[in-house]
């Protein structure tokens, strides 16, 4: 029997405020798919469903034999803001809109770098040790660290980079930027200074906190030799994504003391592998890519992803949320 409806495939991070708004439309229809889904299976539920005309991704990857296996598709979403496990090119071809979820996490990423900052400034891992460990005596010669009067560089200054250099500057930093695609008014303007060299820069910085979108300009942009021109006292925060920072010349840093600490929710391979040598550092503070995954965060970017999907489907993609923006008329 034939149906005028649309099929669209969300994972099941999606929250109940986005299901809320696909489901208040009869002339949609919606399948659920695990978050983790490999790429075969991916296919082969797509094809199971085609004709797919809207998908809203977790972490799941998407290009051209997904294009091929929905059959009709309109719209592809992130239910976040990164974009680097879809094929845009692919979708191009296609004048296939690939959108994402606008400022939707970004509080809640630039919470998470400011909370990696604190971390390691108050040594929170350690002083929790000292507690439970019975080692109170040794805590004067661990001394934390002030937030107040240290020198934050900020790389990328979008949705989230803005957002951090706030809350860095609420807490009494001196904020640099670096980001070669914004005018250095812009940046002024938000109470920073623009830098335009990040090599010259980075000696300046007692903490660097990546905000940039991995790109093939990004991959490995933090390497042994920008290490070796940070200060022994500071800190790299990657909230970001992995493969920005090499991270076997992070751990060499890190234990040759050439590096204070690191907070890291992003990694070259998610999950990374067990074992890793980067993870036993008590300099090290981790956590399994959810900066931008609270509960707060979740219901803002399902319930934004929802109104991609509907202003796709219904001929009028909300351009400011549109990557590829030369499929847009």
């Amino acid at each position: 029997m034939a149906t005028n409806k649309k099929k669209i495939l969300v994972t099941e991070s999606f929250s109940k405020a986005g299901r809320t708004l696909l489901a208040t439309r009869d002339d949609i229809e919606f399948v659920e798919f695990p978050n983790m889904i490999s790429a075969k299976d991916f296919e082969a539920l797509l094809r199971q469903h085609a004709p797919v005309h809207g998908v809203a991704l977790g972490a799941t990857r998407f290009g051209e034999p997904e294009l091929e296996a929905s059959g009709d598709m309109k719209v592809v979403t992130r239910i976040g803001v990164g974009f680097d496990a879809v094929d845009i090119p692919a979708l191009s071809r296609r004048k296939v809109p690939l959108m994402v979820a606008g400022t939707a996490n970004s509080p809640s990423v630039a919470e998470c770098a400011l909370f990696m900052m604190l971390s390691l400034a108050k040594r929170a891992v350690e002083m929790h040790a000292m507690v439970r460990n019975g080692t109170w005596a040794e805590r004067l010669g661990k001394l934390p660290f002030d937030l107040y009067g240290k020198t934050v560089l900020i790389v990328g200054f979008g949705r989230i980079g803005t957002r951090t250099a706030k809350r860095c500057l609420a807490m009494e930093m001196n904020v640099l930027v670096y980001d070669p695609y914004k005018p250095a008014s812009e940046i002024n303007a938000a109470g920073c200074e623009r830098v335009a060299d990040l090599d010259a820069a980075l000696p300046r910085a007692d903490f660097v906190s990546i905000h940039c979108p991995k790109t093939a300009e990004t991959v490995g942009m933090f390497n042994a030799a920008r290490f070796r021109r940070m200060k022994p006292t500071a800190c790299l925060i990657n909230t970001a994504r992995g493969g920005i920072v090499d991270e076997r010349a992070l751990y060499d840093a890190l234990v040759s003391g050439r590096l204070a600490g690191a907070g890291l929710d992003v990694f070259e391979f998610e999950p990374p592998p067990a074992g890793q040598a980067l993870f036993e550092l008590p300099n090290v503070i981790t956590a399994p890519h959810v900066a931008g995954v609270t509960v707060e965060a979740v219901d803002r970017m399902s319930e934004q992803t929802a109104r991609n999907l509907l202003s796709a489907l219904d001929g009028a993609p909300i351009r400011q949320n549109v990557i590829n923006q030369d499929v847009l008329g």
